[in-house]
């Protein structure tokens, strides 16, 4: 039968004839057949399929194969043997090479008939070792994706364990020499196909078999970083991109980035060669993968390699614009290129002679995705323009091509630019590659800025040094209590110990991060500050009700029959969440942010129709001054609306301070007080008397007298009946322009005192004689004093007379509230940089207490008790007022340059020494840098304890409190890394400082420069200068 079959296929028969003759033989089958018919068959299909001189044979070949095949296994085995296999792979068929791809379509074909026969396991291992030896001989592409195929069909075949992670590496170096040759669209298809089904097997084993993976990757790095120049890898590669899971782009270009075996000519080679891979169709994520590449090159700073791969590569991107099929992904690469290039216009001005011929093209070629992306583009040329302007020559033509299409606003193209700029730290591969210095030689440590961090970071370093606030929280026993408090005393912790130069506050950002701040974008660090204390606050009450309560069911009377000053422990020895080392008598259950923040304000309204008056205290935790509308007149931009914040509103209450007295009934008016405008510039001071001074409620701000039941003329006054340990003066220097609709910021220049004296309206009990030996710092108010004289005189017909002694009358009946100064000390100034709320750049400056107990120094005093002996501080003890300078023994104990060392200037990173002069002149050589929140501590004289009572152990925290375990396991842990880290480094710089041939650094070395370099519209206080529009960095 084979004769005959053999015989017909070659005659000159017409085609159906044959075909009914193969059909008569294909039916035969079923019939009992001998061993020796089935092998000469057998044989004969291998010949037709294998070296068959037209389709029709090789047809004839698989029809009967199958038929035989099916009805005669046995058979088949023994002809289908695993030395047939082994000869048709090393060996090939007849004059046929092994390496045709029709010797894999063949063995493919008999695998699916022989799949069910025992014997098939043989020939499965006997393939295992071929093809790994097939793809280390590099086949061609038709040779791998026929393999491919037959490997996708039976996974048996694929090599196993170590020898799975050997073919991968192998496979992927052979997609390296895919080399097409096509010049039809037919052809470059199919090699486009034949790629994508060896891409496909790839994808399927990293699969199924994971610790191949990361070998395969490293394989394809290893390629593309070769500098030798006799090997170009095939751009085939890209097709693997698309499977490599994107969650591994941080770990693999965090290690490809810090490698220090990867040099830089094989970083820049790999670079170039991945940018060649936007030309791939159909790959997803090289763009993602390229921007991955040169975002981690750009954290830890190796710019040369930037530099060079983007004025090699950027005509090549543009050029793939034109193609539809890739451009989306260019045109990402080329905006993160130009955008990226900040330091120089010379890659831009290599793409700006094609701009116009493009935009001609996407007008004209009729696709509808061109008028999306024609916008996309015209927005980045738009973008460039701006930030390299100057060149009218060479915009002209582009400007009157893109004339009818939107053009972004200022400010957003300045936040693009922010955002794209090398030295920013808004990328997720900045992590742990920044190669910051040692510490500076203030000892302290600075914050790395996250992303428009600043003003997190300039609170958390004026809070670091309020020496009281951060000793007590580092004293704190908080049990992993996972809350804010918690991750502030780790904060702290580091910031007290850590051997880093800048630490970077992750964990404490997203705790502490207000809901509706959006992570990387600017925001208002008074607000931030607000937000804080209160969630501080409102956690430690909620663990104080929880504790209580706790207590309350372990022993009702426990806590009764304890001392105020005993210590307190719940049953079994259990601490609270929320516990200092020991209790703290007289602290009537306050928070520690009551204890160290609140103050009290009282409010009072007196009708002046029938004098009666009514009064409301509120807590607060920060006074916001308002600057008066006659100041705010000259110097900064005029204000044609009312001021941020209503004069009469606390803001920042521990607890209901910010709400509006009355509910409403009371409206911002107009304010008696102005402060002396023969004296400029103006000082704090004079922003807090302003703030206390007395308002009269008048025609459309009438006040609502529940006694007379109707509107009336009234006045209202506040008063500090409290006074904080730490007292917090947010300056309100942002107001609504009506005309424009926009928040300006005023940037008159605020006289900052270092000391300085406020009234304390201290209550007393009713119609009680003040003692002739009281303090001179409590003394009867002028103001009662004058009411009094004016009381003795004869009577008169005066109205305001009558109008005064009234008003005296009902004040005598509620009693006297005699008025306290109470001095305070500057402790720290944060600064804001630039011209708007919504940009700029916040820094701080910080008094550097040296002394063990953290107490300021008697120098500070002698200007207080001086003035005290000289008899000048008793007719000013009603208002605010900055004490004199110290006298010249105190200016003695800071000779020895010992001055230029009392304040440090944190600007994230960054920490240096200054002087209070620096911070007192800085807006005098920097106008768009301007005070913005001040802390000054409470200060004590002899006698007088400013802790009221805050004890560690029985003793006041006069030192800073030793570390717990936790804290210090946490500390050791990280100090150890950091050393590791910093030998690692050194060693990487000695590897590579021979290859080194730039020490190129944009905008300096420091990711965050001085004052006012941190945005657009920065100021140039420490350095920047008013028109760095390329520190765009936060």
């Amino acid at each position: 039968m084979d004769k005959i079959l053999e015989g017909l296929v070659s005659s000159n028969h017409s085609v159906p004839v044959k075909k009914g003759v193969v059909k008569k033989v294909v039916e035969a089958a079923e019939k009992e057949v001998t061993e020796e018919q089935c092998q000469a068959l057998y044989t004969l299909t291998a010949r037709l399929i294998l070296l068959g001189e037209d389709a029709f044979q090789k047809q004839v070949g698989f029809q009967v194969l199958e038929a035989y095949a099916r009805y005669h296994r046995t058979e088949f085995e023994h002809f289908f043997s695993k030395d047939f296999v082994l000869g048709l792979l090393q060996q090939g068929y007849g004059q046929l090479d092994r390496k045709d791809p029709v010797i894999m379509d063949y063995i493919h074909c008999c695998l699916r008939l022989l799949i069910s026969c025992p014997s098939v396991l043989e020939i499965f291992s006997v393939i295992q070792v071929e093809v790994l030896r097939m793809v280390c001989e590099r086949s061609e592409p038709a040779l791998c994706a026929r393999l491919s195929t037959m490997l996708s069909d039976f996974v048996q075949c694929i090599p196993r364990d170590k020898s799975a992670i050997l073919f991968c590496q192998q496979l992927v170096r052979t997609i390296s020499y895919f080399n097409c040759t096509a010049s039809q669209e037919r052809e470059l298809k199919e090699y486009v196909r034949q790629v994508t089904k060896v891409s496909t097997l790839l994808q399927n084993i990293w699969k199924t078999e994971p610790a191949t993976l990361l070998p395969s990757l490293q394989e394809v790095f290893a390629i593309i970083s070769s500098t030798d120049p006799s090997f170009e890898p095939s751009i085939a590669l890209a097709s693997l991109v698309q499977y490599i899971p994107l969650q591994m782009i941080t770990v693999l270009i965090k290690s490809l980035t810090s490698d220090q075996n990867v040099k830089d000519a094989s970083m820049t080679k790999a670079l170039c060669r991945m940018i060649d891979w936007l030309s791939w169709p159909l790959a997803q994520h090289v763009d993602t993968w390229v921007i991955a590449l040169l975002k981690g090159l750009a954290a830890v700073q190796k710019f040369t390699i930037l530099i060079d791969v983007t004025l090699l590569k950027i005509e090549l991107v543009f050029n793939r614009l034109w193609y539809p099929i890739v451009r989306q992904g260019a045109l990402v690469v080329l905006s993160h290129m130009l955008l990226s290039f900040q330091h120089s216009l010379e890659a831009f001005h290599l793409v700006v002679p094609h701009v116009v011929h493009l935009v001609q093209s996407l007008r004209t070629d009729g696709l509808s995705t061109s008028n999306a992306f024609l916008l996309q583009f015209t927005e980045l040329i738009h973008c460039m323009m701006y930030q390299y302007s100057g060149f009218p020559d060479l915009y002209d033509h582009i400007i009157e091509a893109i004339k009818d299409l939107p053009k972004p606003g200022e400010e957003k193209i300045k936040l693009i630019l922010n955002q794209s700029a090398w030295t920013s730290q808004s990328n997720s591969f900045a992590s742990g590659l920044l190669r910051h210095a040692g510490k500076s030689e203030t000892g302290k440590t600075g914050l790395v800025n996250l992303g428009n961090t600043c003003y997190m970071n300039s609170i958390i370093q004026t809070l670091f040094m309020a020496t009281d606030f951060r000793r007590h929280v580092l004293s704190l026993h908080l049990n992993g209590a996972n809350i804010v408090m918690k991750k502030l005393q780790l904060l702290f912790a580091f910031l007290a110990h850590t051997q880093r130069a800048a630490y970077a506050p992750r964990n404490f950002f997203e705790a502490s991060r207000p809901p509706w701040f959006n992570a990387g974008s600017q925001q208002d660090c008074s607000e931030y500050l607000r937000f804080l204390l209160d969630r501080l606050h409102e956690e430690e009450k909620t663990l104080q009700v929880l504790e209580s309560a706790k207590l309350k069911v372990v022993s009702p009377d426990a806590t009764a029959s304890k001392h105020p000053g005993d210590q307190t422990s719940t049953e079994g020895g259990e601490e609270s969440p929320l516990t200092p080392v020991v209790t703290k008598p007289g602290n009537d259950g306050r928070t520690l942010i009551e204890r160290m923040f609140g103050g009290k304000l009282s409010t009072g309204i007196r009708c002046m129709q029938c004098n009666s008056v009514s009064k409301k205290e509120e807590p607060f935790t920060d006074l916001s001054l308002a600057f008066c509308p006659s100041a705010t007149s000259h110097g900064g931009p005029p204000t044609e609306g009312p001021s941020e914040e209503p004069k009469g509103v606390c803001q920042g209450s521990v607890n209901g301070g910010s709400e509006v007295l009355d509910q409403g009934s009371v409206k911002p008016s107009s304010v008696q007080f102005v402060p002396q405008t023969n004296e400029p510039p103006l000082s704090v001071p004079d922003l807090v008397n302003y703030f206390l001074a007395p308002e009269i409620l008048d025609e459309e701000n009438a006040y609502f007298c529940e006694k007379c039941s109707s509107l009336q003329r009234a006045e209202r006054t506040m008063k500090v009946v409290a006074a904080p340990e730490y007292l917090i003066l947010t300056l309100l220097r942002f107001s609504y322009d009506a005309k424009c609709h926009i928040r300006r910021k005023i940037l008159d220049n605020v006289t900052i005192p270092p000391l300085m004296r406020l009234p304390v309206h201290a209550p007393s009990p009713p119609r009680k004689s003040f003692s002739s030996t009281s303090s001179p710092l409590q003394v009867d108010s002028p103001e009662s004093s004058e009411n009094l004289a004016k009381k003795l005189k004869p009577s008169q017909k005066d109205e305001e007379e009558e109008e005064r002694i009234d008003r005296e009358e009902e004040m005598n009946r509620e009693g006297e509230m005699p008025v306290q100064s109470v001095p305070y000390v500057l402790s720290s100034v944060v600064m804001h940089s630039g011209i708007s709320s919504e940009s700029g750049h916040y820094y701080s400056y910080g008094h550097n207490i040296n002394g063990t107990d953290g107490t300021q120094h008697p120098a500070n005093y002698f200007a207080l008790e001086e003035d005290l002996e000289n008899g000048q501080a008793e007719p000013s003890l009603s208002v605010c007022s900055a004490l004199s300078t110290p006298p010249k023994q105190a200016e003695a104990r800071l000779s020895g340059g010992q001055e230029a060392r009392d304040w440090l200037l944190f600007n994230d990173s960054r920490v240096t020494f200054t002087s209070f002069q620096s911070v007192q002149n800085i807006t005098n050589r920097f106008p768009k840098d301007t005070a913005y929140v001040l802390i000054y501590r409470k200060q004590e004289l002899t006698g007088q304890n400013i802790n009221g009572g805050l004890t560690a152990n029985g003793m006041k925290l006069n030192a800073e409190p030793p570390l717990q375990k936790e804290l210090l396991d946490a500390i050791t842990k990280d100090n150890t890394l950091y050393l590791q880290e910093q030998e690692l480094n050194a060693r990487t710089q000695a590897l590579q400082a021979p290859s080194s041939s730039c020490s190129f650094r944009p905008n300096g070395s420091d990711d965050n420069d001085p004052p006012g370099s941190c945005g657009p519209s920065g100021g140039g206080g420490g350095g920047g200068g008013f028109n760095t529009i390329s520190r765009l960095v936060f």
